[in-house]
């Protein structure tokens, strides 16, 4: 094999590790989400490096299912969750 070849294998499999290792040790954070929105209430759980990120996924996700239109989901993504409940992390 020539030199770069084994240059291009060494760095897609460096760039796969990180991206492993990475993935494995994101989430410190996990919620669960439970959002009050005209009329119908939806939960979900998120799990992230941060406690907001961890609550801004899981009540994006909860208005997802619940609203359509860019307006309605920014409605719906600054009312104050009906219950926040935080679980350990796996």
């Amino acid at each position: 094999m020539n030199k770069t070849v084994l240059i291009g294998v060494a760095f897609v499999l460096a760039v796969l590790a990180v991206l492993i290792y990475s993935s494995m040790h994101v989430a410190q954070y996990r919620v669960e989400v439970c959002v009050n929105f005209q009329g119908r209430t939806e939960c979900r759980t998120a799990s992230a490096d941060t406690q907001d990120h961890a609550l801004r996924s899981a009540q994006s996700n909860a208005c997802a299912l619940m609203v359509s239109g860019v307006t309605e989901t920014m409605q719906c993504e600054r009312v104050d969750p009906a219950s926040v409940k935080w679980l350990q992390s796996r």
